[in-house]
């Protein structure tokens, strides 16, 4: 996703670019303090990649319980709630499958499609390749398992069964985009758009017009991508992709939206999705379950009345409840 915006900084975190945007220009430094502190912490708190995290203490327990900061208990209050909305289908307990799959380093580090990194590296950031998405045969699994893990929140612990292991990236970046407009827009008091990696929160009074934010498989392209443009005046926006955030693992080439039931990269589904809700969080749930219901998607999308966007792998757009039609569109009779 592209922000149309002046007033913003734009910067590197968390593995993906991050978009600040607010009404004031003089509030802008006091918002990227507020906003790299509220990363800082999400990174130390729910990373995968760094040794010293919270998220990593939990996982290398062996099912004993951990006593964890607030933070941390939070972001897995929201990805269990995440897993329960959804049937399971965006689920925390998919660490081991990530891992499997090839996704055990930060994603700018992994090998791009059709290459293979014999040592951990620096690795160019390659768009989609033609390389084929196929399932990956892995002879050892580890089943899921959302409903074992225990909080305990009188305590501060959280105890999940060996050998399920945590990953938090379906909601954390999410909840980071959530908590960070929040932060700026109580402590400024102006209106304030966050970006990391294309998942969007609002907070406070919008600009006049609403803010314009371009909508595109990947969100680092800029407005002349293709694409559709809309504006948003509150809440939250959230694209998902299987087109973008993919790797090359045993000569296969991966992606990171896990199928719960298959413990591996979802196959045969919708190339992007992004859906609107009342904020980051909710959408980001609402994107990535639509990418791993695939045909459902749409009923279920219209059921919660969720405004979203999908567009196929030969590129045809469907619009669902209030999300704005393009010219040109493919119709939804003709997909």
């Amino acid at each position: 996703m592209h922000i149309h915006a002046m007033k913003r900084a734009t910067w590197e975190a968390l593995g993906t670019s991050v978009v600040l945007q607010v009404c004031d220009a003089g509030a802008l430094a006091a918002a990227r303090v507020l906003v790299e502190r509220e990363l800082a912490e999400i990174d130390r708190t729910c990373s995968r990649f760094r040794g010293d995290s919270e998220l990593m203490r939990v996982n290398a327990a062996g099912g004993r319980p951990v006593r964890v900061d607030p933070l941390l208990m939070e972001a897995l209050r929201v990805a269990l709630r995440a897993a329960e909305l959804t049937d399971g289908d965006v689920d925390p307990t998919l660490g081991a499958a990530l891992e499997l799959a090839g996704y055990d380093d930060d994603w700018n580090l992994l090998a791009p499609p059709g290459e293979e990194i014999a040592s951990p590296g620096p690795a160019e950031i390659a768009s989609p390749g033609p390389a084929p998405l196929r399932p990956l045969r892995i002879r050892a699994r580890v089943r899921a398992g959302w409903r074992t893990v225990e909080l305990d929140p009188g305590r501060m612990t959280i105890r999940v069964p060996a050998p399920i292991r945590l990953d938090l990236g379906a909601t954390a970046k999410a909840l980071a985009a959530d908590r960070a407009a929040t932060a700026v827009a109580q402590a400024t008091g102006v209106g304030v758009l966050v970006s990391l990696g294309g998942d969007i929160a609002t907070c406070g009074v919008a600009p006049a017009g609403g803010w314009r934010v371009h909508v595109t498989d990947d969100h680092r392209s800029d407005a002349s991508a293709p694409g559709q443009t809309i504006v948003i005046s509150s809440g939250g926006l959230a694209t998902s992709s299987t087109a973008v955030r993919r790797w090359s693992h045993q000569g296969v080439t991966r992606h990171h939206i896990i199928d719960p039931q298959t413990q591996e990269p979802v196959v045969g589904t919708w190339r992007t999705a992004s859906v609107a809700a009342a904020n980051c969080v909710d959408a980001n749930i609402a994107s990535t379950a639509a990418l791993v219901r695939a045909r459902d998607a749409p009923a279920w999308l219209q059921e919660l009345g969720l405004p979203a966007r999908l567009v196929d792998q030969a590129g045809r757009v469907r619009t669902l409840g209030d999300w704005p039609a393009e010219p040109g569109m493919v119709t939804e009779a003709t997909l």
